[in-house]
């Protein structure tokens, strides 16, 4: 006797196809105009703290501060102007709202993110009294709309002014007291995740960030404080195009931060005041330079680039 067969319905299949893209492709879109992979190319959003209850009453010995006494109501004009050239530029400042009050090294931002094409990687600073500041900025990032690709985690070590870029295939970051290995591990791997070539600089122990040894001013010059960097790293620059200019002062890059300046666009950089030697060798080259004073900010041995995160470059 035949079998009875019944006929079920197959289970449809999802008729559906995901959207295939990449995250960078899709930043515009679900997060905002944001990214960077150049240190020159035209800024267009910045991330900054001003000055607050934080830098009213510190031991200045304890968070590495000048022993000369800041005033306070002068560091926050002066940081109002740099914020004001920015803006007068084109560019976008957001804030840093929150931050703990025991933290007066807050206003150093581009130490707690390095941003990149495809969002932020969030620092874990090296130094204890500069710690948990990285809490707050990621809050502001979360409420502006950009991406956290990663907090260094683990043993990791990590601050963002350790990672320069060379181009968009290209990024230095150094080790040091400020970035250990496990945290240069962390980085390398998103940035090659992105298709970046990584260089490795051993950071000197008299300094603990790219931007006080070596910075671009536009995609063909970098300046350099010559007996600091590696010669596999400025050789690179070299083969990448790069016209090397040694700073002629050691006094200016050290105490009145030649080295640390912010360009607005290439060859066209915002300096600190009081580099004159640096300044004129840099003008002799074809850079462009404005200069702005901020004589309170560099008492907490940081500058422009210092308090300057890039979100937004190009």
């Amino acid at each position: 006797m035949d079998k009875k067969m019944f006929d079920i319905e197959a289970i449809p299949g999802e008729r559906w196809f995901p959207k295939e893209s990449f995250f960078e492709d899709d930043m515009n879109e679900y997060w905002g105009d944001f990214g960077v992979c150049s240190e020159v190319d035209t800024l267009k959003a910045v991330l900054m703290r001003r000055p607050g209850k934080e830098i009213e009453d510190f031991n200045a010995r304890e968070v590495r501060f000048s022993d000369e006494p800041v005033d306070v109501d002068l560091m926050r004009r002066q940081h109002d102007e740099v914020a004001d050239i920015y803006r007068e530029f084109g560019v976008k400042v957001f804030y840093v709202e929150n931050q703990r009050e025991d933290r007066p090294n807050a206003v150093y931002c581009r130490d707690l993110v390095f941003m990149t094409p495809e969002g932020a990687i969030l620092a874990r600073p090296g130094m204890a009294a500069r710690r948990g500041e990285e809490r707050y900025v990621a809050e502001a990032l979360a409420k502006i709309g950009v991406p956290i690709l990663r907090t260094i985690s683990g043993n990791g070590m990590f601050e963002g002014a350790n990672a320069m870029w060379v181009d968009r295939h290209t990024c230095v970051v150094s080790t040091g007291v400020r970035c250990n290995r496990s945290g240069f591990e962390q980085v390398k791997y998103e940035l090659e995740r992105m298709g970046v070539e990584v260089w490795h600089m051993q950071q000197p122990y008299s300094n603990i960030h790219i931007d006080g040894l070596m910075n671009t001013a536009s995609n063909d010059v970098v300046m350099v404080h010559a007996s600091q960097v590696p010669y596999d790293i400025l050789d690179m620059m070299k083969k990448k195009g790069y016209k090397i200019l040694e700073a002629p002062s050691q006094t200016e890059v050290r105490e009145t931060f030649a080295c640390n300046f912010v360009a607005l666009e290439p060859g066209y950089i915002l300096m600190p005041e009081g580099n004159p030697r640096t300044q004129e060798l840099l003008e002799k080259n074809g850079i462009k330079v404005r200069t702005v004073n901020i004589s309170e900010i560099i008492k907490g041995k940081g500058a422009l680039h210092c308090i300057t995160a890039y979100l937004k470059r190009g």
